[in-house]
């Protein structure tokens, strides 16, 4: 039974003991954990679905044309959704405006990890950081190394990538065996290649680029911040203008997904109400409801104007509690997770394997990105990880050893979105050739996602304490 003290700190407010804030800390760890874990296995479903309509002659046909689609959202003759004068296709939606959202949310993860996460410590997020960057540059390595002087050499960060929602399915699969330091290392390590993707898709993948419009977005994200430095929290505020900053980058020629990430970085994180006003706040509001109030409260009826006041009141204080980043990514998570990322996963990850040579799986592009992800991810994790450990510049994760972190770099080459969105980048000048490039690429970050999955669940599972040995150790 978890126990619950508190202290009073010179100017008489009560603030937590240790033992309560680190279960506060668990809690809402835990409930982020889960999320990204429901997410992965609807992601699994959406990549299996896609994978066996791809390869059904009766329906194949429908999904190749349903994603080259037009897409209109037009007045007059303006076209919300058009690139370079050209209306989006529905791939080009999902890919440029849907996955902007993706990465909006990914920014605003990014920004509270660096201000009360586990980015807020340099010392408590050095090891998982250090990780990241050995499984970045390992497998960016091999594959530059297999492919050079080849066609598919400009998808060398295809590999670079971990999978948050996947990675975490697969964890979820162990259940309570998995120690939770384990899980928050697989996640911030996770972010922290979400950053290194985000560096690499701003600086590599922008052509043609639009001086003028990139000076409007400029200004409207100085407009959002100064919005942040007067403390405007509406959040209407900064979603209409970061659409209007999406659209600008989307033809500007810089990949509209930085858009995203721009845009929630402006975001507050500071909410209206500091947590005592909030708590006198309702306070005074419940304290109106008195005891004789009881009896005609538990029924069914109308409140009366007073009631609907005080309650109002509290409504009105605990949106104002809540930051307006938190918010918002609270608000986002089950959309990106439930629905913008496996409609992303089912509409890229189709391919028609039914005129491919299964050798081909071992061969070029395909076998580049499976090394990367495979090999590279593995070494690369560990070894960094390792190096910063016997250096003494981190602590190892509580709980775990070195064949538990071990099978965690396996797992970290679970490299599916992200891998899959660059990809796309990478071949997309619509010539037969990058077409082809494509499709293989995509087998190889689906197989090598599959091998990385299947590994490191075979792993954890083997070196990894029962549930019962770990149950009557906390004890």
């Amino acid at each position: 039974m978890l126990k619950f003290k508190s202290n009073t700190d010179v100017s008489g407010c009560k603030c937590p003991e240790p033992e309560e804030a680190d279960s506060q800390l668990f809690y809402a760890a835990r409930q982020a954990l889960r999320r990204h874990a429901n997410g992965g296995n609807i992601l699994i479903f959406a990549t299996l679905l896609a994978l066996v309509v791809a390869n059904i002659p009766a329906l194949n046909g429908y999904y190749f044309e349903f994603w080259e689609q037009p897409l209109r959202l037009q007045i007059g003759s303006f076209n919300l959704f058009s690139h370079s004068g050209h209306p989006m296709t529905m791939l080009q939606f999902i890919n440029d405006a849907l996955m902007a959202i993706f990465f909006f949310s990914i920014g605003l993860e990014i920004k509270r990890e660096i201000l009360v996460g586990e980015l807020s410590s340099f010392r408590q997020a050095l090891l998982p950081i250090m990780g990241a960057i050995g499984g970045m540059a390992l497998p960016v390595l091999i594959f530059m190394t297999l492919g050079y002087g080849t066609q598919y050499q400009s998808g060398a960060a295809i590999p670079m990538a971990t999978d948050i929602a996947f990675s975490l399915g697969v964890l979820a699969m162990l259940g309570s065996r998995v120690p939770l330091s384990l899980k928050i290392f697989l996640t911030t390590l996770a972010v922290v290649d979400d950053i290194g993707g985000i560096i690499v898709i701003a600086v590599f993948y922008s052509t043609d680029i639009e001086v003028m419009l990139l000076v409007y977005a400029a200004a409207l994200l100085g407009l959002l911040l100064l919005g942040s430095v007067m403390h405007i929290k509406s959040k209407v505020f900064y979603l209409g203008i970061g659409g209007v900053v999406w659209f600008l980058f989307l033809n500007s020629g810089i990949h509209p997904t930085i858009a995203g990430v721009l845009v929630a970085f402006c975001v507050p994180a500071t909410p209206v109400f500091a947590p005592m006003k909030y708590i006198r706040t309702i306070r005074s509001a419940i304290s109106n409801f008195n005891d004789e109030d009881d009896g005609s409260l538990c029924r069914r009826s109308i409140l009366n104007k007073d009631q609907m006041n005080w309650l109002k009141e509290v409504e009105s204080a605990s949106d104002k509690v809540i930051s307006p980043l938190q918010d918002l990514e609270d608000s986002l998570h089950p959309i990106v997770n439930n629905f913008i990322v496996p409609l992303f996963a089912f509409a890229n990850a189709g391919i028609y394997l039914l005129d491919m040579d299964p050798a081909s799986v071992f061969e070029g592009i395909s076998l580049a990105i499976i090394c990367g992800l495979v090999i590279g991810k593995f070494v690369g994790i560990l070894s960094f990880s390792w190096l910063t450990v016997k250096l003494g510049l981190a602590p190892m994760p509580k709980e775990s050893n070195w064949k538990m972190l071990a099978s965690l770099a396996v797992l970290g080459g679970i490299g599916f979105t992200v891998s899959l969105f660059i990809a796309n980048l990478s071949f997309s000048d619509g010539s037969a050739a990058s077409a082809d490039l494509l499709n293989h690429a995509k087998l190889g970050i689906v197989v090598g996602s599959l091998i990385a999955g299947i590994l490191g669940f075979v792993m954890l599972h083997h070196f990894l304490p029962s549930a019962k040995s770990r149950k009557s150790g906390d004890l």
